[in-house]
């Protein structure tokens, strides 16, 4: 031990208040554990395993599952799948949040009202949005295709054609999660100095200049956090795959129209509680996090060059 170490040790006010921090911190460490820590863990165990959850016994298999993994047509398309939804949603969402944000920072009439109104889809219930959304991209009687035929223009299949399925899911994903984008970059906004600007307009820097040079590399900590947690996010997606092409997906498909909407974890659940494939879909999960923690851990790596933070 160190000699600060030893020193915090023997002193009672210290050792009382690392007491009372485990006491405080413990539950929520236990939780990790229990809920998520075991999880993961026995995840990786059941991944070699040939198991159907019903019936046989587990049946140890070794890696056979991860190299069934990677030469199945239906899993790489889904892997393919995920990639496209994830670059499209980080592509529309982290622009768009940070364009409202700006816009929503200054004081306009109602401005606090309309905040509101973006906010509230990060609220409502999935399951919810993805059946209004269902009505919205109706081919017969959507409002969307509506609008589009007032303009003259050919109404799009949103929802049955297996080209304009991925737009859909990650048109409707956008507008779901972007309100809560925007209150995060909204707080960053606010946390920038204003003694910035006032040497900015000082030195006669235009608006656009201002932008560049301070507001995105101070807003930069807001931004990587953003893009890490819709990353992760858009990375799980199911509930919204599922729901919104619900009647457009054969029994051989995940989600949408020739498994065009058809994500790793629609497939993973599909595997694991329609097939009976435990064993496969863990396999599948755990390629799922080490993917997530590769992304992360590059991310991370990467943030000194492009993160400056507020000194």
């Amino acid at each position: 031990m160190s000699a600060k170490t030893l020193s915090i040790l023997a002193s009672p006010r210290k050792r009382t208040e690392m007491m009372w921090g485990f006491i405080f911190v413990g539950p929520v460490i236990l939780g990790i554990l229990i809920f998520m820590g075991f999880p993961t863990l026995y995840g990786f165990f059941i991944s070699t395993f040939k198991w159907t959850i019903i019936g046989k016994h587990p049946e140890f298999i070794g890696l056979k599952n991860y190299v069934r993994m990677f030469t199945d047509p239906d899993f790489l398309k889904a892997v393919k799948n995920t990639f496209v939804y994830v670059g499209g949603v980080l592509l529309f969402s982290v622009p768009l949040s940070l364009l409202l944000a700006i816009l929503f920072n200054r004081k306009m009439p109602f401005g606090e009202v309309l905040k509101i109104i973006y906010y509230l889809p990060v609220i409502t219930m999935m399951v919810a949005v993805s059946m209004v959304w269902r009505w919205v991209l109706s081919t017969e009687y959507g409002i969307l295709n509506y609008v589009i035929g007032f303009f003259g223009a050919e109404t799009i299949p949103w929802l049955n054609d297996p080209k304009w399925a991925m737009p859909a899911l990650i048109i409707m994903s956008v507008w779901k999660g972007v309100g809560f984008n925007m209150v995060l970059f909204i707080a960053g906004l606010k946390n920038i100095s204003p003694m910035y600007y006032e040497a900015a307009d000082i030195d006669g820097a235009s608006p656009f200049r201002q932008f560049i040079s301070i507001t995105l590399p101070l807003l930069s900590p807001t931004t990587l956090f953003i893009f890490l947690t819709t990353m992760m996010n858009s990375f799980q997606i199911f509930a919204q795959a599922k729901i919104l092409f619900a009647g457009a997906t054969s029994e051989a498909s995940g989600a949408g129209p020739d498994n065009a909407a058809n994500t790793i974890v629609v497939y993973l659940y599909n595997n694991a509680f329609k097939w009976g494939h435990a064993g496969y879909a863990a396999a599948q999960g755990v390629f799922l996090f080490v993917i997530l923690i590769i992304i992360t851990r590059i991310q991370l790596s990467l943030q000194k060059r492009w993160v400056h933070y507020d000194a």
